[in-house]
């Protein structure tokens, strides 16, 4: 018996790649699922983006090694959306670095930056490869935590009095996944503060910035920010292009060459096309994010009608691409998500998963349909 590394001790196997097994089985015996779990968008790429890849194959160099950096248009263009929509200027070839997804620049940025025995402080409730990829690294979580009585923000009175001795990172999520909370400048700019005090990297992982959103924030935007600040942003969400795997990772140039040293090792380069349709979505008008919006706004308030009929709570104000919403007292949030599945055919994620700030809360995804959501609703009434 070979006996698999000592890391995978640490860590379980991803929530949905477990829950969807059982989803997928429920389906295949004929149950007709309703799946309002996964942020996975359903709708189209803008149409310049599918044309580009198409395009790209014409190109001799298409199915060849890429560089390790992303080629300098796409480069560029991921300047110029930082330019335009956060009045971040950065350098195209020392503080950029696209990645395939924004989730692999998590553990790049752990592999760069953290020793065994180093310290991460992790949000909670929280993504969960955060939690995950530290143990896989063989740092150590310090979770801090994060409630719906300061508006799902970070209590920085109470992180001053965490022993910060061993902390050498910390993630943070604002626009805040899985709750909506909003960012602001004055918040961003206690990060930087206390990143700077303590001598922490600040990471803000940023990809719902524009959905549901009418003011983008980027924590590179505050001065100083680059001296201790990272930020990852992604494609996912905001260009339906979840399944293309596009995302970067921008900051300081000494930071981005420490990344790369771990990139480069890693993987040989992003498929041509790819970044081909990456640079045209990245240039993109505002009235694809106001067309976006427009769907989004009408299955929100679906999504809210159905949270509703389910004696649920939420907050109007919150952003993103999920409804966050909190349960009567007393219920168990994998406890209601189980016989919602069983009795109504409805997938919704119990707000655990993502730490145990999210117990008694479920998360419900805008990436269904209205016609979709208001079968669901119909069949919780």
């Amino acid at each position: 018996m070979i006996e698999p590394a000592k890391r995978l001790q640490t860590v379980e196997e991803y929530y949905f790649s477990k829950k969807l097994r059982e989803v997928n089985l429920l389906i295949a015996n004929g149950k007709p699922i309703i799946n309002l779990g996964i942020g996975s968008p359903d709708m189209q790429p803008p149409q310049k983006v599918l044309n580009a890849i198409s395009e790209s194959f014409k190109n001799p160099a298409a199915h060849k090694y890429q560089s390790y950096q992303g080629l300098p248009e796409l480069r560029e263009a991921i300047v110029g959306f930082y330019k335009t929509h956060f009045s971040v200027n950065l350098s195209p070839t020392t503080e950029v670095l696209p990645l395939m997804g924004s989730k692999e620049g998590i553990m790049h940025i752990s592999m760069a930056y953290l020793n065994e025995g180093d310290g991460v402080l992790i949000p909670n409730p929280g993504y969960p490869t955060y939690q995950s990829v530290t143990k896989l690294v063989g740092a150590e979580a310090t979770l801090y935590e994060l409630d719906e009585s300061n508006n799902w923000q970070p209590d920085f009175d109470a992180l001053e009095k965490l022993d910060l001795s061993k902390i050498k990172l910390m993630w943070v999520n604002y626009p805040h996944m899985p709750t909506g909370a909003k960012s602001n400048t004055f918040i961003l700019e206690r990060l930087v503060a206390f990143g700077k005090r303590h001598n922490i990297l600040i990471v803000n992982d940023n990809p719902y910035s524009f959905i549901l959103n009418d003011n983008p924030e980027s924590i590179l935007s505050i001065e100083g920010a680059k001296d201790v600040c990272l930020e990852l942003n992604s494609l996912s969400k905001t260009f339906n292009m979840a399944g293309w795997r596009v995302g970067m990772v921008v900051g300081d140039s000494k930071h981005i060459n420490n990344i790369l040293k771990v990139k480069s090792n890693m993987d040989s380069g992003m498929f041509y096309g790819i970044q081909k349709g990456a640079i045209e979505a990245l240039k993109c008008s505002k009235m694809w994010f106001a067309t976006l919006n427009n769907v989004y706004k009408k299955r929100r308030d679906l999504v809210w009608q159905l949270a509703d009929a389910l004696n649920c709570t939420y907050d109007k104000e919150a952003i993103g691409l999920f409804v966050w919403a909190k349960l009567p007292p007393h219920l168990k949030s994998e406890a209601f998500i189980d016989l919602v599945l069983k009795e109504n055919h409805l997938f919704i994620t119990p707000g655990t998963i993502f730490g145990s700030k999210g117990e008694g809360y479920i998360r419900f995804s805008l990436c269904a349909s209205s016609q979709v959501l208001e079968e669901a609703i119909l069949r919780v009434k």
